[in-house]
């Protein structure tokens, strides 16, 4: 058996396992706490790294460096879609409680679509190299949009799978329990906790477009790209309860993000016309953006936080 086999088997039955504690722990609906955020955020983050340190021991350096610049990668991008489910919960009026439980299943049906996205996306590149000039310029009208494109709203109505939805059953007004059906004198009804589950897993649909192209930036390989792909998702549940209170505070994020957004495209299309990017500067270059947005929007976000707060 060959070492990225043994590595295949460790993280599938890592994932296992990890899932039947997550969702054995988390069967009622309850508001997750700053502390119990902050512990499951450190042990994703621990779990990621300890596996990059096997992947290091049987793989090597470079791959090892593929593996953290794709996590690093999805992980700043994550923090972006935590955006738009705070819109979503504050737009349907989801509670704390109810947030974890829309959170749990809208992250299970999110590593469905990854994997569909991901292995279908690097079947294309392969057989299509001119793809790449393609998800380059993507990536680059992806950054752009994000730095100058205005804030972000929300419009359900003009969602195609909320309007389907709405179609196909009818609506409880209000919340009344933590259940997305339920059958009311023989008629299935479903309650706003669906309809806000299925724009969660909408918003994620268009943050893997952006997001897997970016990593198809790093490497082709299935492994190191679904593998940190799945990690960063994993802990996003933690880091959004981790991060949804003072996520206003990083005003510059965002164009941190999509700085990094318009390097990996520029490094993918580059890449196919023969100027390779190394590795290790890619990795530099996303630390760095991600470290001055972060200090950027402590020292001197204040007066964009305070025009924030009083626009919302």
């Amino acid at each position: 058996m060959s070492e990225q086999s043994l590595l295949w088997g460790a993280f599938g039955l890592l994932m296992s396992v990890m899932l039947a504690i997550d969702l054995g722990m988390n069967r009622k609906a309850h508001t997750i706490s700053f502390r119990q955020a902050l512990t499951w955020s450190m042990v994703w983050v621990s779990l990621a790294l300890a596996f990059n340190v096997g992947i290091y021991a049987f793989l090597g350096q470079t791959k090892a460096l593929e593996f953290f610049t794709g996590y690093l990668i999805e992980k700043s991008l994550s923090v972006d879609n935590l955006f738009v489910f705070i819109m979503i919960f504050g737009y349907f009026k989801i509670r704390g409680e109810h947030q974890a439980r829309i959170l749990k299943w809208g992250i299970l049906g999110a590593l469905l679509l990854r994997a569909l996205f991901i292995f279908t996306g690097i079947e294309l590149l392969t057989s299509f190299h001119w793809l790449f000039y393609l998800f380059g310029a993507l990536l680059l009208f992806t950054a752009w949009k994000m730095a100058f494109g205005g804030g972000d709203e929300i419009h359900p109505e003009k969602n195609l799978l909320v309007r389907l939805a709405r179609r196909l059953f009818p609506f409880t007004k209000r919340v009344r329990g933590d259940w997305f059906f339920k059958r009311r004198q023989g008629l299935l009804v479903a309650s706003p906790l669906f309809l806000a589950l299925v724009m969660v897993e909408s918003s994620d649909v268009l943050f893997a477009i952006d997001s897997i192209p970016a990593i198809f930036a790093v490497t082709l390989d299935p492994f190191i790209v679904f593998t940190s792909n799945i990690f960063a998702i994993m802990g996003l549940r933690a880091l959004f309860f981790l991060l949804a209170s003072v996520v206003e505070m990083f005003v510059y994020l965002k164009f941190g993000i999509s700085f990094i957004l318009f390097f990996v495209g520029a490094k993918m299309i580059a890449g196919v016309s023969g100027f390779p990017i190394p590795i290790a500067v890619s990795m530099t270059v996303i630390i760095m953006s991600l470290t001055f947005a972060v200090l950027a929007s402590l020292i001197f976000g204040k007066n964009r936080r305070q025009e924030t707060l009083e626009h919302i």
